[in-house]
């Protein structure tokens, strides 16, 4: 076990927040109020290490560091962001993708609390980055939120009344698996149509490639798409017209479904910018019901490479002020 100088204390003001992502984990010294004291990093490389081992030995660091600065360190907990399918309830993977093989299944929770005598939450990425936002970013003050990441897949979360929506156990929000398109081409998920294939980094690049054919390079990525779309390529102007319809269409019905406030969208795409949302919001006005849109803010995502990581720092606060899930 893990020698820690940090010891448990429920009314600490200061926990650790970690985000295991598909290629870096970061982790780091998180006040309630959302500031960072310390941090460490490192890359995932899950073809090579377990992802656990690699996450132990970040927190490690960071808890090295920060004991030596303050003795006496006390801790409200250990909160976890991370890739995968999450059961919040028992903290374990319950599924992930070909990107970090081995870590379905893996017992996050039982082993860090093992390992440092702390209590431990874990979650969803999606979902910590909805309390970063809640507390420091486009969301702040809201109750009732939606993110959307569109990276190299679509993830989600769901806030109504303040709390994340989990389901069962903890697979609520994959909005990126919503089929926009019930004629559509097959998702990886096994379903058709979904809003991954088309709002995703991976589908962007992936249909760019198809309209292209045996021309175009294998390494073209969806950011080199965007920036011929910038400018004024024909073809990577459908590509992304057909983006931001499938974005639209997803988003009303999300209006429909839940009510919210504010809508967040994040990831790499979003980096786009104004271009982007500015035709997400068109779209969204041309398919949603004027009362539901009316005072709907469709906003990007809070900027800082600690995102995930603030926000599993928040979870420890979450959990233990909620204590349950919806």
């Amino acid at each position: 076990m893990t020698t820690v100088h940090a010891m448990y204390d429920a009314e600490a003001e200061y926990a650790v927040g970690v985000d295991i992502g598909g290629t870096k984990i970061n982790a780091g010294l998180i006040h309630r109020s959302g500031e960072v004291a310390y941090t460490a990093s490192a890359e995932t490389q899950a073809r090579q290490f377990g992802v656990i081992g690699r996450a132990q030995a970040v927190i490690e660091t960071v808890l090295a560091e920060a004991t030596q600065a303050e003795p006496g360190l006390r801790l409200a907990g250990i909160g976890v962001g991370t890739a995968g399918q999450v059961d919040v309830h028992a903290g374990r993977i319950r599924f992930a993708n070909g990107l970090m093989p081995g870590y379905g299944g893996t017992e996050v929770k039982r082993h860090l609390q093992e390992a440092f005598g702390l209590p431990v939450a874990v979650d969803n990425d999606a979902n910590v980055l909805a309390l970063t936002e809640r507390a420091l970013g486009a969301g702040k003050g809201a109750k009732h939120l939606l993110c959307l990441t569109l990276g190299t897949g679509v993830g989600g979360a769901i806030m109504v009344d303040g709390r994340l929506v989990h389901g069962a156990w903890g697979g609520a929000g994959e909005l990126g698996h919503i089929s926009v398109d019930w004629r559509g081409p097959r998702c990886v998920c096994g379903s058709i149509g979904c809003l991954e294939v088309f709002a995703s980094g991976t589908g962007i690049a992936r249909r760019m490639r198809e309209l292209l054919g045996e021309s175009v390079d294998d390494q073209l990525d969806a950011k080199a798409v965007i920036a011929r779309w910038q400018a004024g390529d024909a073809t990577a102007s459908q590509i992304m017209e057909e983006t931001m319809t499938a974005l639209g269409s997803a988003i009303a019905s999300l209006l429909h479904m839940f009510n919210p406030e504010v809508i967040v969208i994040g990831g790499g795409v979003a980096e786009a910018g104004d271009v982007l949302l500015d035709g997400i919001r068109t779209r969204v006005r041309e398919r949603a019901m004027p009362s539901l849109l009316e005072g709907v803010r469709i906003v990007p995502a809070y900027k800082g490479n600690w995102s995930g990581m603030i926000g599993a720092g928040l979870l420890v606060w979450e959990r233990s002020t909620k204590g349950y899930y919806l």
